[in-house]
């Protein structure tokens, strides 16, 4: 699964939203992925309960998050969505987060090997939560994950498939 391709495929990339709790934030996140088909609406609520009982483990650098639930928790096929707000959102253990990147994996395997090292990669970039919120256009966002394409995090791994 390619990150760039997957937010291409999906039109999944929604840029300067609003949301007032990380419940909504996360729902604005999720849409994308419902609307084309790639998750079921439960995967929503399966993110939610996860949260509420693990806390938001999806929490990966300060700014970002990546919400995403167990693949049989209404993954169809993998998929990614980017979401950035105007005004960053606060979950339960205090951490705010302006950028959202929703994860559908239909295995782990792709979640581990090659959903993450991809996040880490776009992340790696100097002040990429600034920039991305910075972002006004889909092109903007789609011009930094081109520039992570050289990351050491991305050797060896095949993103054509």
């Amino acid at each position: 699964m390619n990150l760039k391709q997957a937010l291409i495929d999906n039109n999944s990339i929604r840029l300067g939203l609003s949301a007032a709790t990380w419940e909504e934030a996360v729902k604005l996140s999720v849409d994308p992925l419902i609307e084309s088909g790639a998750v079921r609406p439960e995967y929503y609520d399966a993110i939610i309960k996860s949260t509420n009982e693990y806390g938001p483990y999806y929490i990966l650098t300060p700014g970002m998050a990546m919400p995403h639930a167990r693949p049989e928790a209404g993954v169809e096929r993998d998929a990614f969505s980017l979401v950035t707000l105007q005004k960053p959102v606060t979950f339960s253990d205090g951490k705010e987060v302006s950028v959202l990147l929703a994860l559908a994996a239909t295995s782990s395997r792709i979640h581990t090997s090659v959903a993450i090292p991809q996040i880490i990669a776009l992340f790696d970039l100097e002040n990429a939560v600034k920039r991305l919120q910075a972002a006004k256009t889909p092109e903007e966002v789609l011009a930094m994950i081109d520039a992570s394409k050289d990351s050491p995090y991305l050797e060896g791994l095949d993103l054509e498939g």
